[in-house]
């Protein structure tokens, strides 16, 4: 149908509605086709995207439409009636690099290699604002203490600082030479910016408030790989691959305060939220924490093995003897230090506890196994460790080894290879309320918490209406007031340990004396309640009593 004039255009994607006979096509150039059946009547043609339309959703009514581009991570909801979208989103077409939570948590800020900055909000997972104007990757993002400006590095040789009042680049950053910049940094007052170099080997400081270069700090022998400034004090951490770790005193006019020498290349430094200790990873593997005052290293985690993961198709050694080059590649300290954040060329993320330098957790990424080395086979639990192998797909082994390692391109043609695509942690950050944690993979932008269905939402709230309050009035033996608070603070838990006190004699007065707007919010309670709870008849019971004392004033609502 599609081909009548022979100039077919790969149809992609489909959807159809059996209610309102509405089909929906999708096309390899990013058309879209709305027809009506049986008769084929085009309602309506769109361009949405320039890649193909990898998948197409009708909703229930019919009214809205949903599209999937996969080549750019695109989410486009469309009204067709009023020809207007209800959602647009589009993620990072390429991998993500850098993140950065807000100073309150409410937002974090991405960056990617295919030179966007975009800004997500963490209650929603909405990107709300995306900053184009860099012309190559972007290597790291950051926001200023007030929340309200965000600072993103480039390889393209600028730094720029975004307002998230106006949505606009306000300041540009650039060094006398053209320099590629791989880390950024910005002081606990938001009015210095150090960014470093990847090429040159220095560290550029400008002024936020004048866009001014102030200095440039020379010194380092390799790449700078990252920096910190310490946020109690006006000192920088720099780490580079000339295998040590500068600390540079602002206000005795950038001197090296002192040289802390690494015995491999150093990947990433970060200070402890009070200031008193520096964490700082290599490429050996391993986490080493320093007393940066007094030049003495206070510990050491031996992270590699946590790193390891499956043989690769086109590895000739064990995963166990690849695990020797794995490092961690970004850190960060939790809100109260106590632990550490690690993620690497891995598809695990460590936390461990700094004093007593153990792991305490070790998070999955991803259990995909079409992606390279995710397979990993357990072999012994006799005793208390886990003895890892490396599990090689037995279908692709032939006399002469694994089929992978086989050649199989036309003469050695180097365009003929296929590649299986790895996993790998970018960036990690614990947001600065302590309950959650961030991490930029190759599967996109990852949040973890503490607090999966915790929502504050509440309801006519007074000064007086807190927990404890609710658990005087309960042992007081004032039910429906405490009922009542309950709902006020709108906490889940707290009304379930509220109706579960109020014994089930007194069920019939509380519920006779309950006000007509709390009647509602009870039922849609119980109701949710009767799909987990053990006190089924305890639930039935409130429920019988408030339908017969309610049900007809609910009837005629």
């Amino acid at each position: 149908f599609f081909n009548k004039e022979g100039d077919f255009n790969n149809l992609t994607a489909a959807a159809f509605h059996k209610k309102t006979h509405l089909l929906v096509t999708g096309f390899a150039s990013g058309v879209f086709h709305l027809h009506e059946l049986p008769d084929f009547n085009l309602i309506h043609s769109l361009s949405i995207s320039d890649q193909r339309i990898a998948s197409i959703s009708i909703n229930c009514t019919g009214d809205w439409i949903a599209f999937g581009c996969s080549g750019l991570g695109q989410l486009l909801v469309w009204e067709w009636q009023s020809e207007s979208y209800v959602l647009k989103q589009q993620g990072h077409f390429n991998s993500m690099v850098s993140l950065a939570y807000s100073p309150d948590g409410q937002y974090i800020v991405t960056g990617g290699e295919d030179g966007k900055v975009k800004v997500w909000n963490t209650s929603t997972s909405f990107c709300f604002v995306t900053f184009t104007e860099h012309n190559s990757g972007v290597t790291a993002v950051t926001f200023t203490s007030t929340g309200f400006v965000v600072l993103s590095a480039s390889l393209d040789g600028t730094v720029r600082a975004f307002d998230l009042h106006r949505y606009r680049n306000f300041r540009t950053f650039t060094s006398p030479r053209p320099s590629q910049f791989s880390c950024l940094a910005v002081d606990s007052s938001g009015e210095i910016v150090a960014a470093g170099s990847q090429d040159s080997f220095e560290i550029f400081i400008w002024s936020m408030q004048s866009g001014r270069l102030l200095d440039v700090l020379a010194g380092h022998e390799g790449p700078i790989s990252s920096l910190s400034f310490n946020p109690m004090k006006c000192v920088l951490a720099s780490a580079s691959w000339d295998k040590t770790v500068k600390l540079w005193d602002m206000l005795d006019s950038w001197r090296t305060k002192e040289t802390l020498i690494m015995n491999s290349d150093v990947l990433v430094v970060a200070f402890r939220p009070d200031g008193k200790e520096l964490a700082v990873a290599a490429l050996n593997g391993q986490i080493t924490f320093w007393d940066h005052e007094n030049a003495v290293q206070t510990g050491s985690i031996e992270g590699r093995h946590d790193l390891q993961m499956g043989r690769k198709e086109l590895d000739k050694i064990t995963a166990k003897q690849a695990a020797k080059g794995k490092s961690f590649t970004t850190l960060c300290y939790s809100a109260d230090g106590q632990s550490i954040l690690a993620g690497g060329l891995s598809k695990f993320v460590c936390i461990y506890n700094v004093k007593e330098q153990i792991l305490m957790k070790k998070f999955e990424i991803s259990c995909n196994y079409s992606l390279d080395a995710m397979e990993v086979s357990c072999v012994s639990k006799k005793m208390k460790d886990f003895f890892f192998f490396e599990y090689l797909d037995r279908r692709k082994m032939t006399e002469f080894g694994s089929m992978a390692l086989i050649d199989e391109g036309g003469g050695g043609d180097m365009s003929y290879r296929h590649f299986k695509p790895e996993i790998r942690v970018t960036c990690v950050r614990f947001c600065p309320t302590g309950r959650s944690w961030a991490a930029t993979t190759t599967e996109g932008l990852l949040l973890y918490s503490l607090d999966s269905g915790l929502i504050f939402d509440p309801f006519e709230l007074d000064i007086d209406v807190t927990p404890s309050n609710i658990h005087k009035t309960l042992s007081q033996k004032e039910y429906t007031v405490a009922i009542v608070m309950a709902f006020k603070l709108n906490e889940k838990k707290l009304i379930q340990e509220v109706i579960e006190a109020v014994p089930s004699s007194e069920v019939d007065v509380v519920c006779s004396s309950l006000p007509d707007l709390y009647v509602e919010k009870l039922l849609e309670f119980l109701a949710s309640a009767f799909e987990t709870s053990c006190h089924l008849e305890f639930y039935l019971t409130w429920a019988h009593k408030l339908l017969m004392l309610h049900g007809q004033k609910l009837k005629t609502r």
